[in-house]
Formats: structure tokens, sequence, C-alpha cells
């Protein structure tokens, strides 16, 4: 969190506003009610650096004491503002549709209501006050939270998880409670961080209206109403509880920005959660021949949840090697992992994550962008279907590599031609609908192409391609990797493009790599059982088509339900109660002496 000034300077004034809100009355108290006739409506002096008022109070030990009052009723509005605002916000996912639309509705006209006049409404209808102002800013803290709440409860409520409780007939209440409210409390909580400052400055404006605080009581909106009479004689009065007002409220709106950049940050020092692996030691220097060394690489999720655990790579240049696996088994997050994009919360941890020798969890984000390709399985998702595809292409060169705008549009049609997209000029005029499937991930492959990129993340990028597509794009990445010279990580669950493209595959179950291998030796040398039932599942021109198709028993296991020993043991048919008891190492796989140890497996059955 503590990364910027602007998050520095918001927890600074924070602590310094509640550090002044516990010592203030008690220090300066006494001298904020001490009454002098003798001092009355004086300006700035050694005294009194800030003046007196009508009574001969020192003005400065006014403000110091103001500062437990006005903070105590901004975290109240705050907090009556949140909870109501969720509970508005919230009513919709557990109502029926009519009355959802109601409240829907409701909430939208109190958004599009101003905040202040919403705020003063309601003081003037609970009566002027130090709780008719809360009551207010409560109102007009209510509404923005209320449509955050109803915003993120719409995008989770159609999640898995929460289809499945509405067919096992859980009731809704429970189901807001338990799976909508507890995956959207970190942004709300950050939102009210923000909401804190704002309430600081609703207050101290009510105050000021006439419409808060009330004397004897007085808050730094009070002082400054007080002080605004005498502004054009001796404006230092105003000074002292305008400039409170304004470092209190800068200070928590840092506070909340610093926070929501933290929590979209996934860093690999950052703390682990629970039943986590401890952190990997460093195996040593790094190996000068290879693009990308990853060793013991772990993604883990708050609950014990390791989908990811001691995943090993290693790829040089000009080599293509497929990840290859059932979904569910790691492929996808660890291509995440490499390329810094696991999501919060999840945690990376990794002995080693080096990419052309170098740790690619400290290079900064334009070299990263320079040398790392990525290409996902859905182009549409990756380009932004509101700009022009040239624009789009020509962004990563002005932003990595500090090219100009005309030499950026020159090189997005070079290397759309490049990647043998027809009259590259015209395409890169046109937006992304207007491209078909493969030329939108040709374009994709393009714009990863726009840097000098060292290794290309091929994450499924043909599975939504019909067969002719497909084979062209494959054509295509075999062609980008022998002319850049660049190593490429192909991920994907079919295994028969797998050994059509890459020169080595590696199998990953649950987590965790459970053979490597050569791709020669891919359809006739595999040796761990599940690779073997993979590749006996893609059916052959030689397939007796009167017979099912070949497949696996059973379903991989969930992330937090994997035991001690191999993870393939209980849908293994050469399992023995060694397997299910102790998990065996990826090692050297040599059924002949003098084999090539390029061939690893970890299995008992096949090292016995």
């Amino acid at each position: 969190m503590m990364r910027t000034p602007s998050a520095w300077i918001g927890v600074s004034l924070v602590a310094l506003m509640v550090v002044l809100a516990v010592i203030g009355p008690p220090i300066w108290g006494e001298a904020a009610e001490r009454i002098d006739p003798g001092a009355v409506l004086q300006g700035a002096s050694a005294a009194h650096p800030l003046g007196t008022d009508n009574l001969g109070r020192d003005l400065l030990a006014r403000v110091l004491v103001a500062g437990r009052l006005s903070l105590a009723l901004a975290l109240l509005a705050t907090l009556a503002g949140g909870l109501a605002g969720v509970v508005l916000g919230a009513l919709p996912s557990v109502l029926p549709r009519r009355a959802a639309r109601l409240v829907t509705a409701t909430v939208n006209t109190l958004v599009a209501f101003p905040g202040l006049l919403l705020a003063m409404f309601i003081a003037v209808i609970a009566g002027l006050g130090a709780r008719g102002a809360v009551l207010g800013i409560a109102a007009a803290v209510a509404p923005g939270v209320a449509r955050l709440t109803q915003t993120l409860a719409a995008s989770v409520a159609g999640r898995d998880y929460v289809a499945a409780a509405r067919l096992l007939g859980v009731p809704r209440p429970l189901i807001l409670v338990r799976h909508v409210l507890p995956n959207i409390a970190e942004p709300l909580i950050l939102n009210l961080a923000q909401a804190m400052g704002g309430a600081l400055l609703g207050l101290a404006g009510m105050s000021f209206l006439g419409l808060g605080v009330q004397p004897p009581a007085y808050d730094w909106g009070r002082l400054l109403f007080d002080g605004f009479s005498r502004i054009y004689v001796t404006p230092v009065v105003a000074l002292g509880p305008a400039v409170a007002v304004a470092l209190a409220g800068i200070g928590f709106n840092l506070l909340g920005d610093a926070l929501a950049r933290a929590a979209a940050r996934t860093r690999a020092a950052g703390a682990a959660p629970a039943g986590a692996a401890p952190a990997p030691a460093d195996p040593g220097e790094p190996d000068p021949d290879a693009v990308l060394e990853v060793r013991d690489l772990t993604v883990a999720f708050p609950g014990g949840l390791t989908p990811v655990r001691g995943v090993s790579l290693t790829l040089r240049p000009g080599e293509i090697v497929g990840l290859v696996g059932e979904s569910g088994s790691g492929k996808s997050l660890t291509a995440a992992a490499i390329g810094g994009l696991v999501p919060y919360p999840g945690v990376v941890r990794a002995g080693a994550l080096r990419l052309c020798g170098r740790d690619a969890r400290t290079m900064p984000d334009r070299e990263l962008g320079t040398a790392l390709a990525m290409v996902f399985q859905d182009p549409m998702a990756s380009l932004n279907p509101a700009l022009r595809v040239g624009g789009q292409l020509a962004e990563v060169a002005t932003v990595h590599l500090g090219a100009s705008r005309a030499e950026a549009a020159r090189r997005a049609v070079d290397r759309l031609g490049h990647v043998r997209i027809p009259d590259p000029e015209r395409r890169a005029r046109q937006h992304p609908h207007e491209l078909s499937g493969g030329m939108r991930q040709r374009a994709v492959i393009a714009m990863g192409l726009m840097g000098t990129p060292r290794l290309i993340v091929a994450d499924e990028p043909t599975t939504a391609l019909d067969v002719t597509v497909q084979r062209q794009i494959l054509t295509l990445l075999r062609e980008v990797t022998a002319e850049t010279g660049a190593a490429t990580l192909f991920i994907s669950h079919d295994i028969a493009v797998v050994g059509e493209l890459c020169d080595r595959v590696v199998v990953m179950y649950a987590g965790r790599v459970v053979e490597e291998l050569p791709v020669a030796e891919l359809a006739g040398g595999a040796a761990h059982p599940y690779t073997r039932a993979l590749v006996a599942s893609v059916p052959g021109m030689d397939t007796d088509r009167s017979r099912p198709l070949a497949g696996i028993p059973g379903r991989p296991p969930a992330p937090g339900g994997i035991g001690p020993g191999c993870a393939f043991a209980p849908r293994c048919p050469v399992a023995t109660s060694r397997c299910t008891a102790e998990r065996p190492p990826l090692a050297p796989y040599a059924p002949e002496p003098g084999a090539s140890t390029a061939h690893k497996v970890a299995c008992w059955e096949a090292a016995a």
C-alpha cells in the first residue's frame, strides 16, 4: 500500500487526525473553554495564534478539541449511510421481481438527487443539531453505496456457486449473507473509507449553514461559521477550522484511494493466505540459455486453496512447449502467474520466476510488456470493441517502446501484415467486430509482436476457432516462434493439437506437473497413467466407431481436497496403497539404460 507519496500523505494525515481526536480534549479542553473578557475578538498573537472568539476563548485550542466531535460524527454518518446503502442495494437480490424493480428505481432517483440538498432536507425534518446533520449526511451517503452494492451483487449473483445454492433451495436471505455479501465486502469497505472524507466535508458544511452542531457544542464547521463574520477583518480566525476540514477530507480520500490500489494489486511478496505453502528457497543461479525459468511455482487463495503447487518449467529460445491437462488442472493459472495476472486475492510464490535471466516479479511493467506476449482464448476479451484495431496495437508501441503516434501506427499496420491479415491498412481502421474470429486472433498475436517478445504465452488460442482457421493459427505460431527466436508456452486441453505443434509436452494434473516428455514420445512412450489416458481419449482414423468414446473415469479433485499422496490415485487403474499415502516426486524416467533424461514422470509405478 505504501508505494506512492499520496499513500504516505493520506496515512499520515489520517493518523494525525486520529491522534488529535484522542489527545485533543484532555490536553487543550480547559484552554478551549476558558473565558477571558480581556481578550475578546482578538486577532492572531503570540498568546493566541488563531485569535479568540466573542468570549475570549482561544480558537487554536478549540480547533484542536473540535477534532474529536468532527471525526466521531463523520464516522457515525458514514457507518449509518453505509449500512443503509448496503441493505438498500442488496434488497433487489432477495425481493420478488416487481419489488426489486421498485427498489432499483428508488436508488436511481436518490442517486440523481443532489447529495447536499438531500442532507439538508433530512436535517430539517429530523431537527437542527448533530443528530439531524448525521442523519442527513447518512442519507446522502446511502444512495452511492446502494448503487455500488447493487452493481457488485449483480456481478456475483450470476456465479456458479450462487446458482448451485439456489438449486439446492437455500433461502434468498441466506444466499445474500453467505455467498454474496462476503464476496463484495472489500470494495464496499474501500468505498466507505473515501466516503468518510466526504462525510467530514458534508458535516462541516451543514454546521457552517447552521443546520448542524449547535452551541454550546462545536465542531470544525461550527467554528468556521462563528469566524465567517470576521473573515474580512481578521481572516486568520477562519483559517484554522478550514485547514483542519480540508486536511482531514484530503487524508481520508487519499487513504481510500491507496487502499483500493493496494487491494487491486497482487504481489508475490504479499502475505500468504491461510493454508498456503511456505515461500520456497531460490534454487540458485539463473540458466543462461533459458528464456523462461520457473521453479517451485505456487498459487494460493484464502481458505487453504492451492490450485497450482510446485510447478517448474524451463523454456529455451525457439522452443514450443505444450502445457496440457483437463479443465481445472491449473494450466491457465500458471500462465497468469507467469504474466503477473493472478487475480486478487491470489498470492504467487516461486523459488525462481525468471525471464531471460531476470526476475520477472521485479521487472518494470514497460520491460515486462515488451519481453512477454500473452495470447488469450477469446480475442474479443483482449480487444476493446470501442476502439479501432490499429489504435490498440499502436498503444503497445507508444507505451512500452516510447514510439511516436505516427511510428506506432506504421508498425501496427506492418505487424498486421506480418500475421497475414489481408489489406492491413484497411483492417487497422476497423473495429474488432468487423473482423472474423481468425482475424481477431491474428490481431492479438500481432499485438504481442508490437514489441520484441522473448516469450509468447498462448492460452488456448484456437479453442473457439473452426478447424481450418485453427490450423492457420497454429502454423502462424510456429512461424513466429522460428522467426523471432522466442520461446512459446502453448496451453491447451487438446492433446492432439499439442502433439502436432509442440517440441515438448508438460502434463499437469490437480495443480502439479505429473509428466514432462518430448513430443515424439507422447503417443507411444508416455509413462504416467494420466498421460496415457489423455492420449487414449483422442479418437483416431482407426477408432472403432461402434464403441463409446474412451474417457477417464471420475473427476479431478477440488484444490482444497487433495490428499497427501498422488492426486490421480482415485482414478488410476494401477494405483497402490503407496500412491494414496505418499506423493511421488517428478523424477527422470528412463525405461532403458542410456535413454534421454528429457523425460520425467511423477509416478511410483512408472519408476518401478
